[in-house]
């Protein structure tokens, strides 16, 4: 573990967030077997099978690698193509339509608090928006003014009415800014696990006439935001965090199926794609569907969770920079201030904060 006292001490020293390091790399072959030892570890968990086929399974690996519960983290995109991604599964709508049933955003998050909540160790999850007229493909947005983190999924499907209809869609698509968010919240818990999930329409932009920052992808070659989301997967596989995609709307999801199995260089492989839409239009019942959502998001958890063990990622701060997130946009028109205490919908109800005091609700990384 990366909280565990080096036996070479002649060799190896903590750094000032503890995690181990050579103080003579170059000529001592203990650290030379411990290079070659994390590279074989690297090869191993460089990528997992799909390999459970219930949840109850997962759930038993899950408590078999010593996890109890973790940290979500959640991150929902707001990207121009949400607008056009919905023709044939949201009947033309807008993937972020608010009306009197539930958008594909909505179920997601719906379903999501129905099946993965005892995966989270305290109920606080901080949540972002990326991708709208304010973040571009640069920055991440807050739930709230404050920082605070949400408690509970019912206050993330809440506030998540609350502020659509103060979001402008725009781009282009880049997970890399609520990646790095997710690795600077694990790496100022102490190197607590997390899982960060995102759900998004799976557009990672290369082309958009509304966007004027995106470019056009040329000679097979990826696009800028294509790259940092890649740079951004390979980076956080240094930390113990694990990346869930929650593919909403029609697709295509060619580029989700390149980050879950084709990136190289990872210290393990940390990166899973569920087709919410896929599995939603299964002729089968609706717990059916809940449940086969549930596993395929959790399948490889167990895996990472003890890739994270086995590489000494656990418990172990790294140092990596800050990124301040930004406060929710402000409502289009002429409001220039925030409104604290008004509702987008009147069928929303408040969700209290129970006994959370506003300081513990903060996000630890903004």
């Amino acid at each position: 573990m990366g909280s565990k006292n080096s036996r070479n001490q002649d060799h190896h020293h903590r750094d000032s967030y503890g995690c181990r390091v050579s103080s003579n790399p170059s000529s001592s072959p203990n650290v030379a077997s411990y290079a070659d030892g994390r590279r074989k570890l690297q090869s191993k968990y460089s990528r997992f099978d799909d390999d459970y086929n219930s949840l109850e399974q997962v759930t038993k690996a899950l408590s078999q690698a010593g996890l109890e519960s973790s940290n979500l983290i959640v991150g929902i995109d707001f990207t121009k193509s949400n607008e056009w991604t919905g023709a044939r599964s949201f009947h033309g709508e807008s993937l972020h339509h608010l009306g009197d049933s539930m958008n594909p955003y909505e179920q997601a998050i719906s379903i999501i608090g129905r099946t993965l909540p005892a995966f989270d160790e305290d109920n606080l999850i901080p949540c972002f928006g990326f991708g709208d007229a304010t973040t571009h493909d640069q920055k991440v947005f807050s739930f709230y003014p404050d920082d605070q983190v949400c408690n509970g999924f019912e206050e993330v499907l809440s506030r998540y009415r609350e502020i659509v209809p103060r979001v402008n869609l725009a781009g282009p698509t880049s997970f890399a800014p609520i990646i790095k968010t997710a690795i600077e919240i694990a790496n100022s818990s102490g190197g607590q696990y997390h899982v960060l999930l995102i759900i998004a329409d799976g557009h990672v932009s290369s082309f958009s006439s509304e966007v004027t920052r995106s470019e056009e992808t040329v000679n097979g070659r990826l696009s800028p935001q294509e790259q940092n989301t890649i740079n951004a997967i390979v980076n956080a596989s240094n930390y113990p965090l694990s990346i869930v995609l929650v593919g909403v709307g029609d697709g295509p999801w060619d580029m989700m199926h390149k980050f879950n199995d084709n990136i190289p260089s990872r210290a393990f492989d940390n990166f899973q794609f569920v087709n919410f839409t896929e599995i939603m239009s299964k002729h089968i019942p609706m717990s059916k569907k809940e449940a086969k959502f549930a596993l395929e998001a959790l399948m490889e958890i167990p895996s990472q969770y003890k890739a994270t063990i086995d590489l000494q990622l656990l418990g172990c701060r790294k140092g990596a920079p800050g990124r301040n997130a930004l406060p929710p946009p402000l409502r289009s028109g002429s409001v220039h201030s925030y409104p604290t205490s008004s509702r987008s919908r009147s069928n929303v109800a408040h969700v209290p904060s129970t006994d959370h005091s506003s300081r513990s609700r903060r996000c630890p990384s903004c």
